[in-house]
């Protein structure tokens, strides 16, 4: 059983403490000070996950999209297309 209790409050950079109360208003204080503290953990978590899920999805993606240019590159050179100056032309017949 608590008889008093404090929390941390931060007011721009600075950390002062502030009291709540005692006996059992400094108790109810507490666990929900508690609950917070958990909500913030689990959402945090959460978010951790997704950024990594995102990561792994942009590369994939990024995989994907470097397979893609090997192909495309491929076809144009078997089509009878050649890269001159950074852009792709049509081969001239010559007669």
């Amino acid at each position: 059983m608590t008889s008093y209790y404090y929390r941390s409050v931060r007011e721009g950079e600075r950390v002062r403490k502030e009291y709540v109360g005692g006996g059992a208003l400094g108790e109810v204080a507490a666990e929900f000070d508690e609950a917070k503290r958990r909500q913030r953990e689990e959402e945090s978590a959460y978010w951790r996950e997704e950024r990594k899920r995102f990561e792994r999805s942009a590369a994939f993606l990024q995989e994907l999209e470097a397979a893609a240019q090997i192909l495309i590159r491929a076809q144009l050179l078997v089509t009878g297309f050649r890269k001159w100056k950074g852009q792709w032309r049509q081969k001239r017949e010559r007669s």
